[in-house]
């Protein structure tokens, strides 16, 4: 498994940033490159929670919650992403407070196809594009609380 992490601080509380990041169903509302979502299930949002995403680019995949701390963040499995070249992946949103802010913290797993090739794929492209979604991803997170706020 292939390690990729990227962090910012908010100038919000934790309950704030999780007043945008808990409302699972939505993160069209925040990440730039998802144009909308497909709820796969119905009820409160938590473990067992299934969200299609579907991107700019026309491609879609599949989230599941595996883990729900309400006020602190949760962990997705990904699935049904065909237009990666991934065995296995595994995302990772936490909150931690830091002197009357939040710090975000957006980790990805994942397993490259390919064999050794795909391991070197893996470490170099696909990192480069992990830290531009991610890094997105933190941004228009940032965005939204502060609208939010306003």
């Amino acid at each position: 498994m292939i390690h990729f992490e990227r962090s910012l601080s908010l100038d919000a509380t934790p309950d704030e940033v999780w007043a945008v990041l808990g409302s699972f169903m939505q993160i069209d509302r925040f990440a730039p490159d998802i144009v909308s979502v497909d709820a796969l299930n119905t009820g409160e949002d938590g473990v067992g929670s299934k969200r299609r995403n579907h991107f700019k680019n026309g491609t879609s995949l599949v989230e599941e919650v595996t883990d729900w701390s309400p006020g602190h963040g949760y962990s997705v499995t990904l699935s049904e992403m065909a237009a990666m070249p991934l065995h296995e992946a595994f995302a990772d949103i936490r909150i931690a407070p830091i002197g009357g802010q939040a710090r975000v913290t957006w980790s990805f797993d994942y397993r490259v196809k390919y064999g050794p090739l795909g391991w070197l794929v893996g470490q170099t492209m696909m990192k480069v594009m992990m830290g531009r979604v991610l890094g997105g991803n933190l941004q228009g997170l940032a965005e939204r609380v502060r609208a939010e706020r306003r």
